[in-house]
């Protein structure tokens, strides 16, 4: 199976190329970030229609951004960023003055932000222009872009079959050749898992690392903006433009960006001489696709082959990951989403004056929120009453300790930790939406990292023999340690070639 997507019927080869190659031919001057912007626009218009990656596209905003550009460079002035010029396609959850922002919500259908999120006013400030929004699950509760209120995503290498999620609209735009540069947040792996499924790559910063200001809160304490395109120093140059600290962020922490970029540019050599490379024993047995098992082994086998020490590692607590996880999420859910009232800006329903404002706020609510939004709310809520705070909510907190403490005790002896980043190739739309727990397991593999608040990265690992669908490499780093996943993963990258 291929992805004619990327090799077939595209009007403009500008589509084909890396975010560094188009940057390249723009600040030459070879060409304009106007024609770049408008081929990818042109390719939204000639293939969106079936991938439906795009819940706005902002036409004229995206070529008045590529102009700025290019005024700029033709005056001489040097580039206000590596990327300047590089179109790029942001996750709608986060706001932006220019365009609507839904978290594929009906509760936020239109709505219009008097503000930019941090993470937009540096793509803009970074002279990016922002192709539109994409589309996700609801609020970011899902792992198969099926349960935005505007219809499921579908992904380029088999449109019957899910481009993962919640951020599946990024990573079929990436897919597709619709957008060079993409956006997306990741609560539970909802980066990872969709570039997995898609053959792209995404990373997961460090908690903290990268501002959450203006970013639709689904889970605060677990939620993370990051970087994905098709390449490995493509998801750096992203990664360095989008981090750093920020005082309008109470979880910024204040700390240097790590040297992304130059990491890999390092990689690139293919030299993983001296590196110790982790196998998690939990993600590496039974219970997975075949298919994946084997494109797992043989990327394991790759680096090995490339100079890396492989050591298997034990982290007993990543068994009780899913459960926790589950727990924590939907009360802070629970807590987030309160604010989605009716009363203040969104949706209001039944306010025709006959009404109390609790009855308007409770048809708001019921009309707004689809199921898995619902779902989550009332488990949340459930969770944190009283008699049941301290059984549920606090002992998946003791959990998430554990975990924490168990990647503490792994990269005591190995640099980065890798396994599957999911335990099945992309699976068919409609098999899994009605089963909750069957959608959730999908996810094994991406949430101990969001527990633990460290780094991660999926990128592609070839394509699983028994299906013929992508597999995705997920390598893990410690705290601020996020350059290691580009030295790995370049390095990694360049042996496949």
């Amino acid at each position: 199976m291929s992805n004619k997507y990327l090799v077939e019927g595209s009007t403009s080869e500008l589509t084909t190329k890396t975010a560094a190659e188009l940057a390249g031919l723009i600040h030459s001057r070879e060409v304009t970030s106007r024609e770049v912007t408008q081929a990818h626009l042109d390719r939204i218009n000639e293939v969106d229609g079936e991938i439906h990656a795009f819940l706005h596209v902002g036409e004229e905003a995206a070529l008045a951004a590529a102009d700025a550009v290019d005024k700029a460079l033709d005056a001489g002035e040097a580039p206000a960023s590596a990327l300047a010029g590089v179109p790029l396609a942001l996750k709608d959850a986060l706001v932006t003055t220019d365009a609507p922002t839904t978290a594929a919500s009906k509760i936020l259908e239109g709505y219009m932000s008097p503000y930019d999120a941090t993470v937009t006013r540096k793509l803009r400030e970074a002279g990016i222009p922002i192709l539109g929004k994409t589309n996700m699950d609801e609020f970011a509760m899902g792992s198969s872009t099926e349960n935005s209120a505007y219809g499921a995503t579908r992904n380029p290498w088999d449109l019957e079959r899910t481009p993962g999620g919640s951020g599946g609209g990024s990573s079929a735009a990436l897919a597709s050749g619709e957008a060079p540069l993409a956006i997306g947040t990741d609560t539970g792996g909802s980066i990872r898992q969709p570039a997995a499924l898609t053959n792209t790559v995404g990373v997961k910063p460090t908690y903290g690392t990268v501002s959450r200001y203006g970013l639709i809160a689904c889970a605060s304490s677990l939620d993370q903006v990051g970087p994905t395109a098709r390449t490995v120093l493509d998801t750096a140059l992203l990664h360095e433009v989008i981090a750093g600290h920020d005082m309008f962020d109470a979880t910024s922490v204040d700390k240097p960006v790590a040297p992304v970029v130059a990491a890999a540019r390092e990689g690139a050599s293919g030299d993983l001489n001296g590196v110790r490379v982790g196998v998690v024993k939990q993600f590496d047995r039974d219970g997975y696709q075949n298919g994946v098992l084997e494109a797992f082994h043989a990327s394991v086998e790759q680096m090995r082959s490339q100079g890396a020490e492989i050591v298997e590692v034990d982290c007993p607590h990543f068994d009780d990951a899913l459960g926790a996880y589950y727990l924590i999420l939907p009360c802070e859910v629970s807590s987030n989403l309160a604010r989605f009232d009716g009363m203040r800006y969104g949706l209001r329903s039944g306010d025709d004056g006959t009404r109390s404002a609790d009855e308007v706020m409770a048809l708001t609510r019921a009309e707004g929120f689809g199921p898995e939004v619902k779902r989550r709310i009332i488990l949340g809520t459930y969770a944190l009453s009283v008699g049941y705070y301290d059984a549920y909510y606090l002992q998946a907190q003791r959990v998430r300790t554990l975990i924490a403490q168990d990647f503490n005790r792994a990269f005591e002896q190995v640099d980065v930790l890798v396994s599957p980043t999911t335990p099945s190739t992309a699976f068919k739309l409609g098999d899994k939406i009605t089963d909750p727990l069957e959608m959730y397991n999908f996810d094994l593999c991406t949430l101990p990292l969001n527990l633990a608040g460290l780094s991660g990265m999926s990128l592609p690992s070839g394509l699983a023999s028994d299906t013929g669908l992508p597999t995705g490499l997920q390598i893990m780093a410690p705290a601020f340690q996020d350059d290691r996943l580009y030295r790995v993963g370049a390095a990694f990258e360049a042996g496949r070639k």
